[in-house]
């Protein structure tokens, strides 16, 4: 369905592409927020070991995205590249949740780094073939960011479901363990009949030509060559790295921003966090529509100049504005929906540029990169605010105004100004509709 393709996926094609996501992001939460508690805490092993325990399947987890992104590039298997890493990714990432989330009582740090290292890798085998046969699914413009929409709002719909699904549980009298556990069965269940669903009922567009002969000569040195003179890829993977930092530290100061800054209690810091992500939701569905109108890339500029006016009230509210923040994270949370479904429509269209500068498909290593950058900002978020809150002098035992206002500052003003370089970055992206249109008829002659 990629060139000379359908300009609109059929609704139950659509849906067994994208109902995965909501599978796939199922334990989001649950991997990067408990296991710290549960390793450290619970099974005794102590918050340092475990927390290098995890730098380690981290680190392991970065350097395999481009990796797996190359080789699903050269993959042939039955006329498929995507598909066999996506089966055999599930299989792994599948067994990995189970060990790691239902740990035995006697579980040390060896098991806890062999069964995380196991899940990243089997998660990113997932991840980056199915990014990318998304990109490859429409060569239509508006099509993609419709395709983008679906995956992602899903995407989301497994995370909120994942936290409700948890309260419901611990208000019922179940252990957070029993929470985990119960999510890891929906999980895995859910991939047992969504994932042979999506490799039989969703095509995957054959390899589209490229000039050179053989594929072993597009070695990853030539393809890492190739990446480096595409002009819009490098300017759209900076303006996502830094809207992904921009992103990031509002998410690490989250809780504490609530309870310091804002006089919230452990009620109201759950309710705004489903206010948000229930915006993100249900705002994923509306962006594409706008794509109808503009170019996707302005429309992703106007959602990030939303969320930062929407940042820029937050220094001004007293403790207890709660209902002001929460419009703030309606229009926030909004603007999220956005960051999920346009810029991955936007990295097809740069896909499509690559092949038509150097005649090569290098899909899955551009996705690849998408996803290496995405764990760097969160990184660098995390590193940068936790820190710098320290720094400003905001100790969260003994708050005083001047550290709250530190904490404020680096919470919703630090993000506008970074928010702001990504805005600057893409507003005059040169990748059009019109000019994508152009792009798609050369590519369908060549084929």
């Amino acid at each position: 369905m990629t060139d000379g393709a359908a300009r609109t996926i059929p609704r139950p094609v659509l849906l067994a592409y994208a109902a995965p996501a909501a599978v796939v992001s199922l334990p989001t939460v649950p991997v990067y927020i408990h296991l710290p508690a549960l390793y450290g805490l619970e099974l005794g092993l102590g918050l340092a070991v475990v927390g290098w325990a995890l730098l380690v399947a981290r680190l392991f987890d970065t350097v395999t995205d481009p990796l797996v992104g190359s080789l699903s590039d050269r993959t042939r298997i039955a006329g498929c590249r995507r598909k066999p890493w996506i089966a055999v990714g599930a299989v792994v990432a599948g067994l990995g949740l189970w060990r790691v989330l239902m740990p035995p009582d006697g579980a040390g740090v060896s098991y806890l780094l062999i069964w995380s290292v196991l899940l990243y890798g089997g998660w990113t085998m997932v991840a980056v073939p199915y990014l990318t046969w998304g990109a490859e699914l429409s060569g239509d413009y508006q099509e993609r960011s419709r395709i983008t929409a679906w995956r992602e709002g899903l995407g989301l719909a497994g995370i909120v479901g994942a936290a409700v699904l948890t309260a419901a549980l611990v208000d019922r009298g179940q252990s957070e363990r029993d929470a985990l556990a119960a999510i890891v069965w929906v999980a895995l269940l859910g991939g047992v009949a969504l994932i042979p669903i999506l490799l039989r009922v969703v095509p995957e567009p054959p390899r589209p030509p490229v000039r050179r002969d053989g594929e072993d000569r597009a070695s990853v040195r030539v393809a890492l060559r190739s990446l480096a003179a595409n002009k819009p890829f490098l300017r759209l993977l900076f303006a996502w790295f830094v809207n992904g930092l921009a992103n990031g530290i509002p998410a690490a100061l989250f809780m504490i921003y609530l309870q310091h800054g804002l006089g919230a209690g452990e009620d109201d810091r759950a309710m705004f966090i489903l206010i948000y992500f229930l915006a993100a939701v249900l705002a994923i569905p509306l962006w594409p529509r706008f794509v109808r109108h503009m170019d996707k890339h302005r429309v992703w500029c106007l959602a990030m100049t939303a969320a930062c006016l929407a940042f820029a009230v937050v220094p001004m509210l007293p403790p207890g504005a709660f209902i002001a923040f929460a419009v703030v994270c309606v229009v926030t949370g909004a603007a999220l929906g956005a960051d999920l479904a346009l810029p991955p429509s936007i990295q097809a269209d740069v896909v499509d540029y690559g092949r038509v500068r150097s005649g090569e498909d290098h899909a899955g290593l551009q996705f690849a990169f998408w996803g290496m950058s995405t764990k760097f900002a969160l990184a660098a978020a995390v590193g940068m605010a936790l820190p710098g809150v320290t720094a400003l002098g905001f100790d969260p035992d003994t708050p005083d105004p001047a550290g709250i206002w530190a904490l404020t500052v680096i919470y919703a003003v630090v993000p506008v100004v970074i928010k702001a370089i990504a805005i600057g970055t893409m507003w005059r992206f040169p990748l059009t509709a019109a000019r994508q249109r152009g792009i798609r008829r050369r590519l369908d002659r060549h084929a």
